[in-house]
């Protein structure tokens, strides 16, 4: 082997290895509910939001692979609880309600509290522990 493939050779190492390590960065919060009290005066109107408890709004799309992932672990955690209210909204469907909440990437869900603020949100998967986490003081107001 030369001298020049050995160069090319670590090159391309390193270029691969820059580019999973900033893939990763990117992606790092996927999935992470982090507060949304910033967007606490958007328009809920139509969305089928629970007026007596918080509800887990989810944007979804039939081609959506992690969507799937998402609906079950909403479902889960929904159903352990009749308190806690479940919309899913398909994206492709329902631009509109996905506009008004600047939802820009699928999957995206939201947590809302029994007044209809957003409180919670991610995009990817959450975990049920994560949403679990974020419902419990919601439930408990």
């Amino acid at each position: 082997m030369s001298a020049s493939m050995g160069i090319a050779i670590v090159v391309v190492v390193a270029v691969l290895a820059l580019g999973y390590l900033i893939g990763r960065l990117l992606t790092l919060r996927q999935g992470m509910l982090r507060s949304a009290e910033a967007a606490a005066n958007v328009d809920t109107s139509g969305l089928g939001l629970s007026e007596t408890g918080p509800t887990v709004l989810h944007f979804s799309a039939p081609w959506c692979g992690p969507c799937t992932q998402v609906r079950r672990v909403v479902d889960a955690v929904c159903a352990a609880d009749p308190r806690i209210g479940h919309v899913e909204i398909d994206m492709d469907a329902n631009p509109e309600a996905a506009r008004r909440l600047s939802v820009l990437s699928l999957p995206t869900t939201i947590v809302f509290d029994a007044g209809g603020h957003p409180r919670y949100r991610t995009s990817g998967v959450p975990t049920a522990a994560d949403l679990r986490a974020v419902l419990a003081p919601l439930l408990d107001a």
